[in-house]
């Protein structure tokens, strides 16, 4: 069996630690790129309820 690594996510194997680590790294670059983080986007609404007929069921076909 292979050696358990202690990580955020629990203990799991070396390449899943690894494949952890790559995914955090590009969601971080990702949510940089969009402005997820941004506080410049306060102003907009932050839910899709807010814009439109939001999820309002009985006008859908």
């Amino acid at each position: 069996m292979a050696k358990l690594i202690n990580t955020k996510y629990g203990y799991v194997t070396p390449q899943e630690a690894e494949i952890d680590a790559h995914l955090d790294k590009w969601m971080k670059r990702r949510a940089k790129q969009h402005g997820a983080f941004s506080l410049e986007n306060k102003a907009k609404p932050v839910y899709q309820s807010l814009q439109g007929d939001g999820f309002k069921l009985e006008n859908k076909g």
